[in-house]
């Protein structure tokens, strides 16, 4: 997780992306699994988006939620998210790679 500088952001726009551990715009930022843990959620989720300036708010090309339980530690919800994370992050530089994605005012249009 590190900062990426408003230039390297500028050379490769709409190149760069992340992956982020909540389904956005829930819980953006650091431990977004502790924060829904604490909130009592019966989803978690992951987001992968292409980086902008502002912090876990480019324009999203996937996402995917598991559902939680009560029952379940922070943990857990961090062992469910990874794997979460794994499979949006992957299903998002694929649709990049084929060029099925195109970005508009902030939006992601994915086609099939």
């Amino acid at each position: 997780m590190q900062i990426i500088t408003p230039n390297l952001i500028a050379l490769y726009k709409n190149k760069i992306i992340n992956i982020h551990h909540s389904f956005l715009p829930a819980f953006p930022g650091a431990k977004p699994y502790h924060s829904a843990f604490k909130r009592g959620v019966k989803i978690i989720g992951a987001t992968s988006h292409y980086v902008t300036e502002e912090l876990d708010e480019g324009p999203i090309i996937e996402q995917d939620i598991t559902r939680v339980l009560h029952s379940h530690s922070i943990e857990d919800f961090i062992m469910k998210g990874r794997d979460l994370e794994r499979i949006v992050l992957a299903r998002a530089i694929k649709l990049h790679c084929e060029r099925k994605t195109m970005v508009y005012a902030n939006k992601t249009v994915i086609f099939s």
